[in-house]
C-alpha cells in the first residue's frame, strides 16, 4: 500500500495511518507556491506526515499553510507538533476552534471523556500553538497560494460548529473533513461505494449537517476530499448517501432513546442497531464478513451513537 498518493494536479493525500488502520484518516498536501497541507491527524501519525513530506521531497521550513477542518483530535490533534517542524507555517482555523488550538486543555478533557485509558496510546502528546501563528478565517476568506490557484474557506457546521469546508479552485474538488460524512472507500473492492454521516459528540446537530451539505452542493464541485478517507468523483452519490442514512441514524437512536434510561446503555445499544443495519446493507451488496472496513465501521458506529444520544438528550431538556 503505496503511503502518498497523487490524486489530482499538485495535490497529494498521505495515509496517516489513524488507530494503526490504512486508509482511515489522510492529510492533503497542496504541491504550491505556498505549500499548504490540510488536516493533521493525532499525533501518533506525525512520522507517517514527515515521512511523506520526504517522499514528495518537501522540507518542513518549506510549508507555508498548515489548516484543518475541524478540532476534532483525530484531525487537528498532531497540529501543534508539527507546527514545531514547519517553523515557517500559519495555522488556519475556524474562529470557534482557535482558541482549543491556541489551549488545548478543554480539547483534551473532552476527548479523555470519550476515549478514557486509550487516550494517551490515541492522541498524546497534543501540543499548544502560539497564537501569533494562528489564522481564524471567516465564512467566504480566500487564500492565494499560486498563480492558478485559490483556497476559499466555508463555514459548515452540523458535525461540529468549528468546522470549515474548504473550496479549491485548481481541482474544483471541496476538502469537507467530517461535515458530509465518511468514504469507506475500501469496499470499493467489492464494487461498493458507501459513506455514511458521522454525528460525533458532542455538537452534531442534523439540520445544520443537511444545510451546510446543501450549500456544498450548490458550489457544484467535482470531488470531494474526506477526512476518512480520500477522493470521491462522485459527489452525487455522496450527497443521496447523507440524505439517505442521516434520518436512518436518528431514527435508530430514538427508538433506543424512547426504552432506555442509561446514556451508556443508550449509546450501547444505539451503536449494536446501526451496525446490525449497515452490515445488512452491505452483506446484500456482496460484501464478506470478513472485509476489513468493518473494523472502522465498528468504531466509528460506537461513536457516532454517542453523538446521537447526547444530541438527543439536549433536545429533550
Amino acid at each position: 500500500m503505496k503511503q502518498v498518493e497523487k490524486l489530482g494536479e499538485r495535490l497529494f493525500l498521505i495515509d496517516d495511518f489513524d488507530l494503526k488502520l490504512e486508509e482511515r484518516t489522510g492529510t492533503y498536501i497542496l504541491l504550491d507556491e505556498q505549500v499548504t497541507i490540510i488536516e493533521t491527524c493525532a499525533s501518533p501519525s506525525l512520522p507517517y506526515i514527515l515521512q511523506g513530506l520526504k517522499e514528495l521531497d518537501i522540507k518542513p521550513d518549506q510549508v507555508a499553510y498548515i489548516i484543518v477542518t475541524h478540532v476534532h483530535l483525530d484531525h487537528a490533534g498532531a497540529a501543534g507538533l508539527l507546527m514545531e517542524h514547519c517553523k515557517h507555517a500559519k495555522l488556519i482555523v475556524h474562529p470557534r476552534g482557535s482558541r482549543h488550538m491556541i489551549d488545548p486543555a478543554k480539547l483534551i478533557k473532552g476527548a479523555q471523556a470519550v476515549y478514557g485509558n486509550q487516550f494517551d496510546e490515541l492522541f498524546h502528546p497534543i501540543v499548544p500553538v502560539p497564537e501569533e501563528r494562528v489564522i481564524s478565517v471567516q465564512d467566504g476568506y480566500t487564500l492565494h497560494i499560486s498563480a492558478d490557484r485559490t483556497l476559499t474557506f466555508y463555514d459548515t457546521p452540523g458535525h461540529a460548529k468549528h468546522h470549515i469546508s474548504i473550496h479549491d479552485s485548481l481541482t474544483n474538488g471541496m476538502f469537507t473533513g467530517d461535515t458530509i460524512g465518511v468514504y469507506y472507500r475500501d469496499l470499493q473492492q467489492y464494487n461498493v461505494e458507501f459513506y455514511l454521516p458521522t454525528t460525533s459528540p458532542s455538537q452534531f446537530d442534523p439540520d445544520e449537517m443537511l444545510h451546510s451539505m446543501y450549500r456544498i452542493r450548490q458550489l457544484n464541485p467535482d470531488f470531494i476530499y474526506f477526512g476518512h478517507y480520500g477522493k470521491s468523483s462522485n459527489p452525487q452519490e455522496v450527497y443521496e448517501h447523507m440524505e439517505t442514512w442521516l434520518p436512518i441514524f436518528l431514527s435508530a437512536a430514538q427508538d433506543v432513546f424512547s426504552h432506555e434510561t442509561n446514556p451508556a446503555s443508550m449509546a450501547s445499544a444505539a451503536s449494536n442497531r446501526l451496525f446490525t443495519t449497515v452490515r445488512a446493507y452491505l452483506t446484500e451488496r456482496g460484501v464478506p464478513e470478513d472485509a476489513k472496513a468493518y473494523k472502522a465501521l465498528q468504531i466509528d458506529m460506537d461513536i457516532c451513537a454517542m453523538g446521537l444520544v447526547d444530541y438527543l438528550q439536549r433536545q429533550d431538556k
